[in-house]
């Protein structure tokens, strides 16, 4: 079996690492250096560059804690980056490369949130079915309420009631680049009121990203009399607009607040984008769904996409060995 050449990253990787996802099939603007180091205080990285000689093939963005390497903490989706010409094989021996990297430098574990399928530009689960040959542990499995925008989709009588009222309310969609009366007004008092939580990312965080990549996070908020009443948050990628934050005022039912904003959403800011994502009605790990959020994103719509994560043993490396025939 072939062997790849591992290391780790490095700053003077910077400009090389960010030219590799640009022609990856399964990479998004997640995976670029700007992004991956707004939160690098955080995170101790432990991101991973596979070499063919001197060639970049495969990279895997990281982080590292104790013994075990997580495939990122700080990403919504992480797992093994490659281009289109990347065969299943190949993948396999890379695979093999990594774990036998980390096993050699006392990593016991290897944690992967894989990338859905939804985010790729081109089918890209080779990662998954090497996970299964390495006998990796399925270990929370979060739902993503999903629309693809490319086939017919049918919203709920009472979705429909919902845009209605934000239509007879003279409700006002704008699209912003401040993210400050949303923070301040809506997302942060809902989540500390609600779930005594706080956005994942800080005003200052969500405002330096925007700066970094302002055509891929945008803001959507939704006015009665010039008075903010709820907003959502975008990230877009080639293939998906992803609602990163959702939330409005104790009135959005009332006024039809955010069935308004996100018909408009569906209909006219991303209506040629492919898929439409919702996000996770998740809570501890996967393992229950509020059964409420779910509703409200179905009744658009939208249907279920899995999101997996799994633990491997590092020394399971060698499970690979016999695998080509």
């Amino acid at each position: 079996m072939k062997n790849y050449s591992i290391k780790q990253y490095q700053d003077s990787d910077y400009e090389d690492w960010n030219a590799f996802i640009g022609k990856a099939k399964n990479a998004t603007f997640l995976f670029h250096r700007d992004f991956m180091e707004y939160h690098s205080d955080r995170f101790r990285d432990y991101s991973l560059i596979v070499l063919d000689k001197k060639k970049w093939v495969a990279i895997l963005p990281a982080n590292g804690i104790g013994n075990e390497v997580f495939s990122h903490q700080g990403l919504t989706y992480g797992g093994l980056v490659y281009n289109e010409k990347t065969k299943l094989a190949s993948v396999i021996k890379i695979f093999k490369s990594i774990l036998s990297f980390l096993h050699k430098n006392k990593i016991e574990k290897l944690h992967v949130k894989t990338i859905p399928s939804i985010y790729h530009q081109k089918p890209a689960e080779e990662l998954n079915y090497a996970l299964f040959l390495v006998e990796a542990q399925l270990v929370r499995r979060d739902s993503l309420a999903v629309i693809d925008l490319s086939k017919p989709y049918f919203s709920s009588k009472i979705r429909k009631r919902g845009i209605q009222k934000g239509i007879s309310n003279a409700l006002v969609i704008k699209e912003v680049d401040d993210f400050d009366y949303f923070w301040n007004e809506i997302l942060i008092p809902n989540l500390t009121e609600k779930h005594q939580a706080k956005p994942v990312h800080s005003l200052q965080e969500i405002t330096k990203l925007k700066g970094l990549f302002p055509k891929n996070i945008r803001q959507f908020n939704i006015y009665e009399n010039e008075i903010i009443v709820a907003g959502t948050t975008v990230f877009e990628s080639s293939t998906v607009a992803h609602c990163q934050y959702i939330s409005g005022n104790e009135n959005k039912n009332e006024l039809g607040g955010l069935d308004f904003l996100h018909h408009y959403l569906l209909t006219e800011v991303f209506n040629e984008k492919r898929f439409f994502d919702f996000g996770i009605s998740n809570e501890e790990q996967g393992k229950k769904l509020n059964k409420g959020l779910s509703y409200w994103k179905e009744s658009f719509g939208a249907s279920t996409i899995a999101h997996d994560f799994y633990e491997v043993e590092t020394a399971n490396y060698y499970l690979l060995d016999t695998v080509l025939i």
